[in-house]
């Protein structure tokens, strides 16, 4: 099967992350750390075990800091290489071992959630966290019957979305709605991981809420907010119109394109109360500001701008994925009392009907968003074959001058 591999290389790596900011292409080309490769299709690792072929399978800003090796090496020792990439997928069970649960039969349209926690790995009992439902932060994901891995798309054993064929575990999967396309549907696990961040910020009792980013995460966050019954204002930061135009469709009240620090915090200013001053070196500090701010981002500029613009004793959830952040000044953290909070993938949200897991209530979602005619679905502008997997990447990659929202691989 034809499928896109990550390969550990140090002295590609080295290459790629010192000159792939100036050298466009670099990051996809013959000296990258992926490939498209010839491969067979991974062997089920364990008994119960399904093979998916997957439909849609998207490009998450993960695996662009992966493949653009700009990301921290913090995850490097909690993966196993070569690895087949792709852990936002719908697919097909294309056929089920003779130990696997009866509630899964081949033809079943499927998202799968791809933390490799102990179920995945046969681990009892589990380890604390895969205990509470909180799969995604798993202790153990160097053990058990595969190889390590944090997710699906960043193990060997188990393959990837990128690809015609992969592996996965009857707890990972989540049955389609039929109501649902495969454009809404591939959207499951990154809105998931939305909906993971934005549920932080209900307990808030102040508003407006600052969104800084408005990619693909950045609109499904707005959104996740507004359909999970968020009712403050929503203040967005968009850079490019057509993010802007979506924002609003999504559920933004009011939309920022100003380039540059200075015209973002008078402008955020301007909408929450508080006043900027200038210190003898560096940027402006605020009194006041928004109580609760979403990084969608995760750049150095980008957090310290929300460190910075963050009230007193406000909230700020990092959505978007860090690398190494330079020259962040700290200070607010301390001096505000701020609470910083980390939203990795999900597994189980406290709602008022009780408790639920992320996924399901994403799928519930989408197809209550579809039901509406509403505009998720609209996110997937950008379908590709595997072979164009460099004109893919580069959209995703300059997702802003492209004009795309969410790309992804059509193997349908």
């Amino acid at each position: 099967m034809k499928a896109i591999r990550f390969v550990r290389s140090v002295p590609r790596w080295l290459l790629v992350r010192g000159l792939g900011g100036k050298v466009r292409g670099l990051a996809t080309g013959a000296l990258s750390c992926i490939e498209l490769a010839e491969l067979e299709p991974p062997a089920l690792p364990a008994p119960g075990w399904v093979r998916v072929r997957p439909l849609l399978s998207g490009i998450c800003g993960s695996d662009l800091s992966a493949i653009g090796c700009k990301g921290s090496p913090y995850f490097s020792p909690f993966t196993s290489t070569p690895f087949v990439l792709g852990h936002e997928l719908v697919g097909v069970i294309e056929s089920v071992d003779a130990a696997t649960p009866s509630e899964w039969q081949p033809g079943q349209r499927v998202v799968l959630e791809p933390a490799l926690g102990c179920a995945v790995r046969g681990i009892d009992p589990p380890c604390a966290f895969c205990a509470e439902g909180q799969y995604a932060n798993c202790v153990n994901i160097l053990k058990g019957s595969i190889a390590g891995g944090i997710q699906t798309g960043y193990c060997k054993s188990t393959g990837g979305g990128w690809s015609a064929s992969l592996v996965a575990h009857p707890s990972q999967l989540h049955r389609v709605p039929e109501s649902l396309s495969h454009e809404a549907a591939v959207l499951a696990e990154p809105f998931a991981c939305a909906i993971h961040g934005a549920l932080k910020a209900h307990a808030e009792p102040r508003g407006p809420v600052l969104v800084i980013g408005c990619g693909a995460i950045g609109l499904l966050t707005i959104a996740a907010y507004r359909l999970t019954g968020g009712k403050a204002k929503v203040l967005a930061v968009a850079r490019y119109p057509h993010q802007a135009e979506m924002a609003k469709r999504l559920g933004a009240d009011e939309i920022c394109s100003a380039r540059g620090y200075e015209g973002l915090y008078k402008w955020v200013l301007e909408r929450t109360g508080g006043s900027i001053h200038q210190p003898e070196l560096g940027k402006p500090v605020v009194l006041g500001g928004p109580p609760v701010i979403f990084d969608c981002v995760g750049s150095s500029d980008s957090i310290d701008d929300t460190l910075r613009l963050a009230a007193p004793r406000g909230l700020v959830v990092l959505v978007g994925m860090p690398g190494i952040p330079k020259n962040v000044d700290w200070t607010s953290i301390w001096y505000k009392e701020l609470r910083v909070q980390g939203a990795y993938a999900y597994g189980w949200e406290d709602r008022p009907e009780g408790r639920r897991k992320t996924m399901a209530l994403a799928l519930e979602l989408l197809e209550q968003d579809a039901k509406a005619g509403g505009a998720l679905k609209d996110l997937v502008n950008r379908k590709h074959p595997l072979a164009a997997y460099r004109t893919a990447l580069d959209q995703a990659f300059h997702a802003g001058t492209s004009g795309s929202f969410k790309v992804v691989f059509d193997l349908s």
